[in-house]
Protein backbone atom coordinates (compact mmCIF):
# COMPACT_ATOMS: atom_id res chain seq x y z
CA UNK A 1 0.00 0.00 0.00
CA UNK A 2 1.39 3.40 -1.02
CA UNK A 3 1.20 6.21 1.54
CA UNK A 4 1.33 9.92 0.75
CA UNK A 5 4.35 11.47 2.46
CA UNK A 6 3.48 14.92 3.80
CA UNK A 7 7.11 16.07 3.80
CA UNK A 8 8.66 14.47 0.72
CA UNK A 9 7.54 13.39 -2.75
CA UNK A 10 9.18 11.88 -5.80
CA UNK A 11 11.03 15.14 -6.38
CA UNK A 12 12.46 15.28 -2.88
CA UNK A 13 11.34 17.44 0.02
CA UNK A 14 8.12 19.31 -0.74
CA UNK A 15 8.48 23.06 -1.17
CA UNK A 16 6.53 24.01 1.97
CA UNK A 17 8.69 21.69 4.10
CA UNK A 18 12.13 22.61 2.72
CA UNK A 19 13.09 25.19 5.30
CA UNK A 20 11.91 23.04 8.18
CA UNK A 21 13.60 19.94 6.73
CA UNK A 22 16.92 21.78 6.58
CA UNK A 23 16.48 22.84 10.22
CA UNK A 24 15.57 19.29 11.28
CA UNK A 25 18.67 17.85 9.60
CA UNK A 26 20.81 19.98 11.90
CA UNK A 27 19.18 18.69 15.10
CA UNK A 28 20.77 15.85 17.06
CA UNK A 29 18.60 13.09 18.58
CA UNK A 30 19.77 14.13 22.04
CA UNK A 31 18.70 17.72 21.49
CA UNK A 32 15.25 16.66 20.29
CA UNK A 33 14.89 14.27 23.23
CA UNK A 34 15.71 17.06 25.68
CA UNK A 35 13.09 19.28 24.11
CA UNK A 36 10.55 16.48 24.23
CA UNK A 37 11.21 15.92 27.93
CA UNK A 38 10.82 19.64 28.55
CA UNK A 39 7.47 19.57 26.75
CA UNK A 40 6.26 16.59 28.80
CA UNK A 41 7.26 18.23 32.07
CA UNK A 42 5.52 21.46 31.12
CA UNK A 43 2.33 19.72 30.02
CA UNK A 44 2.25 17.71 33.23
CA UNK A 45 2.86 20.80 35.37
CA UNK A 46 0.06 22.71 33.63
CA UNK A 47 -2.23 19.68 33.96
CA UNK A 48 -2.79 18.98 30.26
CA UNK A 49 -4.10 15.47 30.70
CA UNK A 50 -7.08 13.40 29.65
CA UNK A 51 -8.91 10.61 31.44
CA UNK A 52 -9.19 7.09 30.04
CA UNK A 53 -12.35 5.39 31.24
CA UNK A 54 -11.78 1.86 32.48
CA UNK A 55 -8.00 2.26 32.41
CA UNK A 56 -6.59 0.48 35.43
CA UNK A 57 -3.11 1.96 34.88
CA UNK A 58 -4.37 5.34 36.04
CA UNK A 59 -7.13 7.69 35.09
CA UNK A 60 -4.97 10.60 33.94
CA UNK A 61 -2.55 10.52 31.01
CA UNK A 62 -0.55 12.98 28.99
CA UNK A 63 -1.33 13.04 25.31
CA UNK A 64 2.09 12.52 23.68
CA UNK A 65 3.25 15.64 21.85
CA UNK A 66 5.46 15.40 18.77
CA UNK A 67 7.68 18.32 17.84
CA UNK A 68 7.73 17.74 14.09
CA UNK A 69 4.79 19.83 12.85
CA UNK A 70 2.31 19.04 10.15
CA UNK A 71 2.71 21.85 7.57
CA UNK A 72 -0.07 22.84 5.16
CA UNK A 73 0.58 25.30 2.31
CA UNK A 74 -1.78 28.24 1.83
CA UNK A 75 -3.41 26.90 -1.35
CA UNK A 76 -4.29 23.56 0.27
CA UNK A 77 -5.74 25.30 3.30
CA UNK A 78 -7.90 27.52 1.08
CA UNK A 79 -9.40 24.39 -0.49
CA UNK A 80 -9.99 22.78 2.91
CA UNK A 81 -11.57 25.90 4.33
CA UNK A 82 -13.94 26.25 1.38
CA UNK A 83 -15.02 22.63 1.74
CA UNK A 84 -15.42 22.82 5.51
CA UNK A 85 -17.55 25.97 5.40
CA UNK A 86 -19.73 24.39 2.72
CA UNK A 87 -20.16 21.17 4.68
CA UNK A 88 -20.99 22.78 8.03
CA UNK A 89 -23.45 25.20 6.42
CA UNK A 90 -25.29 22.31 4.78
CA UNK A 91 -25.30 20.23 7.97
CA UNK A 92 -26.83 23.09 9.95
CA UNK A 93 -29.54 23.45 7.31
CA UNK A 94 -30.14 19.70 7.44
CA UNK A 95 -30.61 19.66 11.23
CA UNK A 96 -32.97 22.64 11.05
CA UNK A 97 -34.98 20.86 8.34
CA UNK A 98 -35.12 17.59 10.33
CA UNK A 99 -36.73 19.38 13.27
CA UNK A 100 -39.08 21.51 11.16
CA UNK A 101 -40.33 21.01 7.59
CA UNK A 102 -38.45 17.79 6.79
CA UNK A 103 -38.16 18.60 3.09
CA UNK A 104 -35.23 16.20 2.65
CA UNK A 105 -37.30 13.26 3.88
CA UNK A 106 -40.24 14.17 1.67
CA UNK A 107 -37.88 14.44 -1.30
CA UNK A 108 -36.73 10.86 -0.69
CA UNK A 109 -33.09 11.83 -0.22
CA UNK A 110 -32.85 10.18 3.20
CA UNK A 111 -35.21 7.41 4.37
CA UNK A 112 -37.41 8.53 7.26
CA UNK A 113 -36.33 5.62 9.45
CA UNK A 114 -32.71 6.80 9.24
CA UNK A 115 -33.84 9.92 11.08
CA UNK A 116 -36.53 8.70 13.45
CA UNK A 117 -34.67 5.57 14.52
CA UNK A 118 -31.41 7.42 14.92
CA UNK A 119 -30.23 7.23 18.53
CA UNK A 120 -29.33 10.94 18.38
CA UNK A 121 -32.72 12.12 17.10
CA UNK A 122 -34.52 14.14 19.79
CA UNK A 123 -38.29 14.41 19.17
CA UNK A 124 -38.38 17.01 21.97
CA UNK A 125 -36.67 19.41 19.54
CA UNK A 126 -39.39 19.16 16.91
CA UNK A 127 -40.63 22.64 16.06
CA UNK A 128 -38.27 24.52 18.40
CA UNK A 129 -36.86 27.71 16.90
CA UNK A 130 -33.19 28.01 17.89
CA UNK A 131 -31.19 31.24 17.76
CA UNK A 132 -30.12 32.16 14.19
CA UNK A 133 -31.18 28.64 13.07
CA UNK A 134 -27.75 27.41 14.19
CA UNK A 135 -27.44 23.96 15.74
CA UNK A 136 -23.75 23.06 15.39
CA UNK A 137 -22.09 26.19 16.77
CA UNK A 138 -18.80 24.30 17.13
CA UNK A 139 -17.95 21.51 14.66
CA UNK A 140 -14.84 19.35 14.55
CA UNK A 141 -14.53 17.80 11.10
CA UNK A 142 -12.00 14.98 10.79
CA UNK A 143 -9.97 15.18 7.57
CA UNK A 144 -7.59 12.58 6.17
CA UNK A 145 -5.35 12.55 3.15
CA UNK A 146 -5.07 9.32 1.22
CA UNK A 147 -4.08 7.86 -2.11
CA UNK A 148 -2.13 10.31 -4.23
CA UNK A 149 -2.85 13.11 -1.77
CA UNK A 150 -6.61 13.68 -2.00
CA UNK A 151 -8.40 15.01 1.08
CA UNK A 152 -11.42 13.14 2.46
CA UNK A 153 -13.82 13.85 5.29
CA UNK A 154 -13.66 10.87 7.63
CA UNK A 155 -16.14 12.02 10.26
CA UNK A 156 -18.33 14.93 11.33
CA UNK A 157 -18.25 15.77 15.06
CA UNK A 158 -21.16 18.05 15.87
CA UNK A 159 -22.22 17.16 19.42
CA UNK A 160 -19.46 18.16 21.84
CA UNK A 161 -16.29 18.04 19.71
CA UNK A 162 -13.10 18.16 21.76
CA UNK A 163 -9.40 18.71 21.16
CA UNK A 164 -9.13 22.42 20.47
CA UNK A 165 -7.23 23.02 23.73
CA UNK A 166 -4.49 20.69 22.48
CA UNK A 167 -4.32 22.63 19.21
CA UNK A 168 -3.71 25.81 21.22
CA UNK A 169 -1.31 24.30 23.75
CA UNK A 170 0.71 22.54 21.05
CA UNK A 171 1.23 25.88 19.31
CA UNK A 172 2.20 27.57 22.56
CA UNK A 173 4.69 24.76 23.26
CA UNK A 174 6.30 24.95 19.81
CA UNK A 175 6.71 28.71 20.11
CA UNK A 176 8.34 28.22 23.50
CA UNK A 177 10.70 25.43 22.44
CA UNK A 178 11.64 26.68 18.98
CA UNK A 179 10.99 30.41 18.55
CA UNK A 180 13.54 30.48 15.72
CA UNK A 181 11.17 28.44 13.53
CA UNK A 182 8.44 31.05 13.85
CA UNK A 183 10.90 33.74 12.84
CA UNK A 184 11.78 31.88 9.65
CA UNK A 185 8.26 30.68 8.66
CA UNK A 186 5.12 32.69 7.96
CA UNK A 187 2.76 30.63 10.13
CA UNK A 188 -0.86 31.70 10.46
CA UNK A 189 -1.84 32.29 14.12
CA UNK A 190 -4.39 30.18 16.03
CA UNK A 191 -4.16 31.69 19.50
CA UNK A 192 -7.16 33.97 18.88
CA UNK A 193 -9.52 30.97 18.79
CA UNK A 194 -10.96 31.61 22.30
CA UNK A 195 -11.82 35.19 21.30
CA UNK A 196 -13.49 33.93 18.13
CA UNK A 197 -15.40 31.31 20.12
CA UNK A 198 -16.65 33.87 22.64
CA UNK A 199 -17.70 36.29 19.88
CA UNK A 200 -19.46 33.43 18.14
CA UNK A 201 -21.34 32.38 21.29
CA UNK A 202 -22.34 35.95 22.10
CA UNK A 203 -23.65 36.41 18.55
CA UNK A 204 -26.29 33.70 19.05
CA UNK A 205 -27.70 34.95 22.35
CA UNK A 206 -31.49 34.99 22.68
CA UNK A 207 -33.31 37.79 20.88
CA UNK A 208 -33.12 41.12 22.68
CA UNK A 209 -30.14 40.26 24.89
CA UNK A 210 -27.52 42.94 24.24
CA UNK A 211 -24.82 41.92 26.74
CA UNK A 212 -25.15 38.14 27.12
CA UNK A 213 -23.69 36.14 29.97
CA UNK A 214 -21.88 33.07 28.61
CA UNK A 215 -20.83 30.03 30.66
CA UNK A 216 -19.06 26.74 29.92
CA UNK A 217 -20.98 23.79 31.37
CA UNK A 218 -18.95 20.72 32.30
CA UNK A 219 -19.96 17.32 33.68
CA UNK A 220 -17.19 17.78 36.23
CA UNK A 221 -13.57 17.05 36.94
CA UNK A 222 -13.85 13.33 36.22
CA UNK A 223 -14.80 13.88 32.58
CA UNK A 224 -12.08 12.90 30.09
CA UNK A 225 -12.00 16.41 28.59
CA UNK A 226 -12.26 18.39 31.84
CA UNK A 227 -8.93 20.11 31.24
CA UNK A 228 -10.31 21.52 28.00
CA UNK A 229 -13.52 22.73 29.63
CA UNK A 230 -11.59 24.62 32.30
CA UNK A 231 -9.05 25.87 29.78
CA UNK A 232 -11.64 27.34 27.41
CA UNK A 233 -13.60 28.98 30.22
CA UNK A 234 -10.41 30.58 31.52
CA UNK A 235 -9.29 31.68 28.06
CA UNK A 236 -12.69 33.23 27.26
CA UNK A 237 -12.94 34.85 30.69
CA UNK A 238 -16.28 33.20 31.51
CA UNK A 239 -17.48 30.99 34.35
CA UNK A 240 -17.01 27.22 34.34
CA UNK A 241 -20.14 25.69 35.84
CA UNK A 242 -21.64 22.31 36.61
CA UNK A 243 -25.33 21.54 36.57
CA UNK A 244 -25.56 22.06 40.33
CA UNK A 245 -24.39 25.67 39.83
CA UNK A 246 -27.41 26.49 37.66
CA UNK A 247 -31.14 26.60 38.33
CA UNK A 248 -34.34 27.57 36.55
CA UNK A 249 -36.62 30.27 37.93
CA UNK A 250 -39.33 32.46 36.36
CA UNK A 251 -38.68 31.01 32.90
CA UNK A 252 -34.94 31.73 32.86
CA UNK A 253 -31.65 30.04 33.77
CA UNK A 254 -29.63 31.48 36.63
CA UNK A 255 -26.14 30.85 37.98
CA UNK A 256 -25.42 30.79 41.68
CA UNK A 257 -22.75 33.34 42.60
CA UNK A 258 -21.40 34.86 45.81
CA UNK A 259 -23.34 38.01 44.91
CA UNK A 260 -26.59 36.19 44.34
CA UNK A 261 -28.28 34.68 41.25
CA UNK A 262 -27.07 35.87 37.84
CA UNK A 263 -29.06 35.25 34.66
CA UNK A 264 -27.33 33.06 32.06
CA UNK A 265 -28.00 33.60 28.35
CA UNK A 266 -25.65 31.23 26.48
CA UNK A 267 -24.46 27.83 27.71
CA UNK A 268 -21.53 26.24 25.90
CA UNK A 269 -22.35 22.78 27.15
CA UNK A 270 -19.82 19.98 27.15
CA UNK A 271 -22.09 17.15 28.24
CA UNK A 272 -24.37 14.91 26.21
CA UNK A 273 -28.07 15.53 25.55
CA UNK A 274 -29.23 12.74 27.83
CA UNK A 275 -27.77 14.41 30.93
CA UNK A 276 -28.88 18.01 30.35
CA UNK A 277 -32.30 17.98 32.01
CA UNK A 278 -33.51 15.16 34.28
CA UNK A 279 -37.11 16.31 33.75
CA UNK A 280 -36.87 15.78 30.00
CA UNK A 281 -34.23 13.12 29.38
CA UNK A 282 -32.54 10.79 31.87
CA UNK A 283 -34.33 11.10 35.19
CA UNK A 284 -31.28 9.75 37.02
CA UNK A 285 -28.95 12.48 35.75
CA UNK A 286 -27.30 14.47 38.51
CA UNK A 287 -25.30 16.49 35.99
CA UNK A 288 -28.04 18.57 34.41
CA UNK A 289 -30.44 21.37 35.26
CA UNK A 290 -34.09 20.51 35.98
CA UNK A 291 -36.32 22.56 33.70
CA UNK A 292 -33.55 23.60 31.28
CA UNK A 293 -35.42 22.27 28.24
CA UNK A 294 -38.50 24.37 29.03
CA UNK A 295 -36.40 27.55 29.05
CA UNK A 296 -34.65 26.45 25.86
CA UNK A 297 -37.96 25.74 24.11
CA UNK A 298 -39.14 29.23 25.03
CA UNK A 299 -36.03 30.76 23.40
CA UNK A 300 -34.74 32.29 26.65
CA UNK A 301 -31.37 30.53 26.63
CA UNK A 302 -29.05 29.33 23.88
CA UNK A 303 -27.36 25.94 24.10
CA UNK A 304 -24.23 25.38 22.08
CA UNK A 305 -24.30 22.94 20.56
CA UNK A 306 -28.06 22.55 20.25
CA UNK A 307 -29.90 19.55 21.63
CA UNK A 308 -30.39 16.93 18.91
CA UNK A 309 -27.43 18.05 16.81
CA UNK A 310 -26.04 14.50 16.90
CA UNK A 311 -28.64 13.40 14.36
CA UNK A 312 -26.30 14.84 11.70
CA UNK A 313 -23.00 13.36 12.86
CA UNK A 314 -24.12 9.80 13.39
CA UNK A 315 -22.24 7.45 11.07
CA UNK A 316 -25.53 6.23 9.59
CA UNK A 317 -26.09 9.76 8.20
CA UNK A 318 -22.49 10.26 7.05
CA UNK A 319 -22.99 8.49 3.66
CA UNK A 320 -25.75 10.98 2.81
CA UNK A 321 -23.77 14.18 3.44
CA UNK A 322 -22.77 14.71 -0.22
CA UNK A 323 -26.47 14.52 -1.14
CA UNK A 324 -27.30 16.84 1.78
CA UNK A 325 -24.90 19.42 0.31
CA UNK A 326 -26.44 19.09 -3.15
CA UNK A 327 -30.00 19.28 -1.76
CA UNK A 328 -29.62 22.42 0.36
CA UNK A 329 -26.89 24.34 -1.46
CA UNK A 330 -27.26 23.14 -5.07
CA UNK A 331 -23.48 22.68 -5.13
CA UNK A 332 -21.14 19.78 -5.63
CA UNK A 333 -19.19 18.84 -2.49
CA UNK A 334 -15.74 20.40 -2.35
CA UNK A 335 -14.48 17.64 -0.06
CA UNK A 336 -15.30 14.01 -0.73
CA UNK A 337 -16.56 11.40 1.68
CA UNK A 338 -14.72 8.12 2.11
CA UNK A 339 -16.60 5.45 0.07
CA UNK A 340 -18.97 3.83 2.55
CA UNK A 341 -21.02 0.63 2.65
CA UNK A 342 -24.22 0.70 4.69
CA UNK A 343 -24.55 -2.73 6.23
CA UNK A 344 -28.31 -2.30 6.66
CA UNK A 345 -28.52 -2.78 2.87
CA UNK A 346 -28.41 -6.52 2.01
CA UNK A 347 -26.11 -6.19 -1.00
CA UNK A 348 -23.66 -3.92 0.85
CA UNK A 349 -23.73 -6.24 3.86
CA UNK A 350 -22.86 -9.17 1.59
CA UNK A 351 -19.91 -7.27 0.16
CA UNK A 352 -18.74 -6.31 3.66
CA UNK A 353 -18.96 -9.87 4.95
CA UNK A 354 -17.01 -11.15 1.96
CA UNK A 355 -14.25 -8.57 2.43
CA UNK A 356 -13.93 -8.14 6.19
CA UNK A 357 -10.18 -8.73 6.11
CA UNK A 358 -9.73 -5.65 3.89
CA UNK A 359 -12.25 -3.22 5.38
CA UNK A 360 -12.70 -0.96 8.39
CA UNK A 361 -16.09 -1.61 10.02
CA UNK A 362 -17.52 0.94 12.47
CA UNK A 363 -20.50 1.11 14.79
CA UNK A 364 -22.84 3.85 13.58
CA UNK A 365 -23.10 5.24 17.11
CA UNK A 366 -19.48 4.54 18.08
CA UNK A 367 -16.75 7.08 18.82
CA UNK A 368 -13.19 7.35 20.04
CA UNK A 369 -11.89 4.42 18.03
CA UNK A 370 -13.98 1.93 20.00
CA UNK A 371 -16.36 -0.68 18.57
CA UNK A 372 -14.58 -0.97 15.24
CA UNK A 373 -12.77 -3.60 13.22
CA UNK A 374 -9.66 -2.74 11.24
CA UNK A 375 -9.59 -5.79 8.99
CA UNK A 376 -5.94 -5.79 7.85
CA UNK A 377 -4.77 -5.42 11.47
CA UNK A 378 -7.09 -8.09 12.92
CA UNK A 379 -6.66 -11.80 13.52
CA UNK A 380 -8.87 -14.41 11.87
CA UNK A 381 -10.53 -14.98 15.26
CA UNK A 382 -11.30 -11.27 15.69
CA UNK A 383 -12.74 -11.07 12.19
CA UNK A 384 -15.04 -14.05 12.78
CA UNK A 385 -16.22 -12.62 16.10
CA UNK A 386 -17.04 -9.34 14.36
CA UNK A 387 -18.81 -11.23 11.57
CA UNK A 388 -21.23 -12.61 14.15
CA UNK A 389 -21.94 -9.10 15.47
CA UNK A 390 -22.57 -7.85 11.95
CA UNK A 391 -24.99 -10.66 11.17
CA UNK A 392 -26.87 -10.06 14.40
CA UNK A 393 -27.22 -6.27 13.95
CA UNK A 394 -26.26 -5.19 10.42
CA UNK A 395 -28.10 -1.88 10.76
CA UNK A 396 -25.65 -0.86 13.47
CA UNK A 397 -22.58 -0.77 11.21
CA UNK A 398 -20.99 0.86 8.20
CA UNK A 399 -17.86 -0.31 6.37
CA UNK A 400 -15.16 1.58 4.51
CA UNK A 401 -12.01 0.70 2.59
CA UNK A 402 -8.83 0.72 4.65
CA UNK A 403 -7.43 4.09 3.66
CA UNK A 404 -3.75 4.58 2.99
CA UNK A 405 -3.55 7.52 5.40
CA UNK A 406 -0.79 9.99 4.72
CA UNK A 407 2.16 9.96 7.04
CA UNK A 408 4.40 12.61 8.50
CA UNK A 409 7.88 12.30 10.04
CA UNK A 410 7.50 11.81 13.79
CA UNK A 411 10.04 11.59 16.57
CA UNK A 412 9.73 8.11 18.17
CA UNK A 413 12.07 6.05 20.35
CA UNK A 414 13.99 4.75 17.36
CA UNK A 415 14.45 8.24 15.93
CA UNK A 416 12.51 10.04 13.21
CA UNK A 417 10.07 7.71 11.47
CA UNK A 418 6.84 8.03 9.43
CA UNK A 419 3.56 7.82 11.34
CA UNK A 420 0.00 8.17 10.06
CA UNK A 421 -1.97 11.35 10.80
CA UNK A 422 -5.34 13.03 10.46
CA UNK A 423 -6.55 16.60 11.00
CA UNK A 424 -9.47 18.04 12.99
CA UNK A 425 -10.16 21.69 12.08
CA UNK A 426 -12.72 23.49 14.26
CA UNK A 427 -15.50 25.38 12.47
CA UNK A 428 -17.55 28.02 14.33
CA UNK A 429 -21.09 28.87 13.19
CA UNK A 430 -22.95 31.95 14.37
CA UNK A 431 -23.87 35.08 12.46
CA UNK A 432 -21.05 33.95 10.14
CA UNK A 433 -19.01 30.77 9.72
CA UNK A 434 -15.39 31.18 10.77
CA UNK A 435 -12.33 29.14 11.70
CA UNK A 436 -8.72 29.62 12.64
CA UNK A 437 -6.19 28.40 10.06
CA UNK A 438 -5.18 24.99 11.30
CA UNK A 439 -6.57 22.40 13.65
CA UNK A 440 -5.57 19.46 15.77
CA UNK A 441 -3.27 17.02 13.98
CA UNK A 442 -3.46 13.61 15.62
CA UNK A 443 -0.77 11.00 15.00
CA UNK A 444 -0.85 7.22 15.39
CA UNK A 445 2.36 6.63 17.33
CA UNK A 446 2.37 2.85 17.02
CA UNK A 447 4.18 1.69 13.89
CA UNK A 448 1.72 0.73 11.17
CA UNK A 449 -1.32 1.82 13.20
CA UNK A 450 -4.07 3.80 11.48
CA UNK A 451 -5.90 4.67 14.73
CA UNK A 452 -4.98 8.18 15.86
CA UNK A 453 -7.38 8.57 18.81
CA UNK A 454 -5.74 9.57 22.09
CA UNK A 455 -7.74 6.85 23.85
CA UNK A 456 -6.04 4.34 21.56
CA UNK A 457 -2.47 5.54 22.07
CA UNK A 458 -2.35 8.44 19.62
CA UNK A 459 -0.47 11.71 20.03
CA UNK A 460 -0.69 15.25 18.65
CA UNK A 461 1.34 17.65 16.52
CA UNK A 462 1.26 21.38 15.96
CA UNK A 463 -0.44 22.24 12.66
CA UNK A 464 1.14 25.01 10.62
CA UNK A 465 -0.80 26.73 7.88
CA UNK A 466 1.60 28.86 5.87
CA UNK A 467 0.33 32.33 5.02
CA UNK A 468 2.03 32.41 1.62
Amino acid sequence: MQFYNEMAGDGGVREHYREFSAWLAQQTPDAIERKRMEADLTFRRVGITFAVYGDHAGTERLIPFDMIPRIIPAAEWALLQRGLVQRVRALNMFIDDVYHEQHIIRAGIIPAEQIYRNAQYRPEMQGIQVASDIYAHVAGIDIVRAGAGEFYVLEDNLRVPSGVSYMLEDRKMMMRLHPELFASHQIAPVEHYPDMLLDNLRSVAPTGVMDPTVVVMTPGMYNSAYFEHAFLAQQMGVELVEGKDLFVSNGAVFMRTTRGPKKVDVIYRRLDDDFLDPLAFRADSALGVPGLLSVYRAGRVTLANAIGTGVADDKSIYPYVPDIIRFYLSEEPVLNNVPTYQCRKPDELSYTLANLADLVVKEVHGAGGYGMLVGPASTAEQIEAFRARLLAHPEGYIAQPTLALSHCPTFVESGVAPRHIDLRPFVLSGKTISMVPGGLTRVALQEGSLVVNSSQGGGTKDTWVLES
